[in-house]
């Protein structure tokens, strides 16, 4: 049976449609946004009026296009590494479904509309900010630490950090200690976050050719380097406590999720295997979300 005229049409726009969606790397972007909304919570002092809850959204809006704008920038720079890994070539720009040309286009619509979102309707220094982290994330990293040297997801996640920053610059006008506390947490987070990623995915980075520290220094060294930052980032989860951003109940959920973090990597350290790794891997991502639910949690009810 033929499709209706109409139908046939719709399908192939549908699957355009996804596959611009694909180059936002939506699941990453959520987490952006979610962290971003965290700061943004933690910045008003109880229940945000209508006022605020409209800044709150608009201001999400526009993180959310500027981020999805930088994620499909990376996709066009590192269209032929994604094609060589297993993880990543199923990607649009990777199978040549979409072209350099296309995606610039894409990404500097978003980047453009994201930016005077933040610009006119939430404040100069949250565009600035959020402008600086694309530039971080699509040039910095992507462009010229992720292929030059191991410690590339260190530095880089200085740009991956920034969300709560954002947040948090977006309802007061500027940038507090405890912006700069939910930062840190991020920015120790990441390297055991990815760094676990990176071993069960090892031969694809060989593939690649892009130096990961698994690649360049061996397993036993990346494992040791995992529990050692769970140690130093277990110790930042602690600051919103010992800074009044938060009372016990954050306090709690800090310590039984890094002492949790750090028991996997101790594991990981002793008895290596792929699906641990893989498991690890997917516990920093409930890590790092439970923690800040936590936090939210503690800001309203005590």
């Amino acid at each position: 049976m033929t499709p209706p005229a109409g139908l046939t049409t719709l399908l192939p726009t549908m699957s355009v449609v996804r596959q611009f969606n694909a180059l936002t790397k939506p699941r990453v972007i959520q987490l952006i946004v979610f962290c971003a909304l965290i700061g943004m919570v933690l910045a008003v002092p109880g229940v945000p009026d209508g006022a605020q809850v409209r800044l709150a959204a608009i201001a999400c809006l526009g993180i959310w296009l500027v981020s999805a704008a930088a994620a499909a920038f990376n996709c066009i720079v590192e269209q032929h590494i994604d094609a060589k890994m297993k993880r990543t070539s199923w990607r649009p720009t990777a199978r040549g479904e979409l072209s350099n040309t296309q995606t610039l286009i894409f990404s500097a619509l978003l980047c453009s509309a994201g930016s005077a979102i933040l610009y006119f309707w939430v404040n100069p220094l949250t565009m600035w900010l959020t402008f600086a982290t694309f530039v971080g994330y699509a040039v910095i990293y992507t462009v010229i630490l992720k292929p030059m040297t191991p410690q590339n997801i260190v530095i880089g996640g200085a740009s991956g950090a920034m969300p709560p920053v954002l947040g948090w610059a977006a309802m007061t006008g500027d940038v507090g200690p405890e912006a700069l506390i939910l930062f840190l947490i991020i920015f120790l987070w990441t390297p055991p976050h990815f760094w676990a990623l990176a071993l069960y995915r090892v031969e694809d980075y060989r593939k690649s050719g892009l130096p990961m520290l698994p690649v360049t220094h061996g397993s036993e060294f990346t494992r040791l380097h995992i529990l050692l930052y769970t140690w130093v980032l277990f110790a930042a989860c602690l600051l919103p406590f010992m800074y009044g951003m938060s009372s016990w109940l954050y306090l709690a959920a800090a310590v039984v999720l890094s002492i949790w973090f750090c028991v996997y990597a101790w594991r990981l350290l002793r008895n290596y295997s792929d699906t641990l790794a893989r498991t690890t891997f997917r516990f920093s991502l409930i890590h790092l979300s439970a923690l800040f639910a936590a936090l939210l949690l503690d800001h309203y009810l005590l």
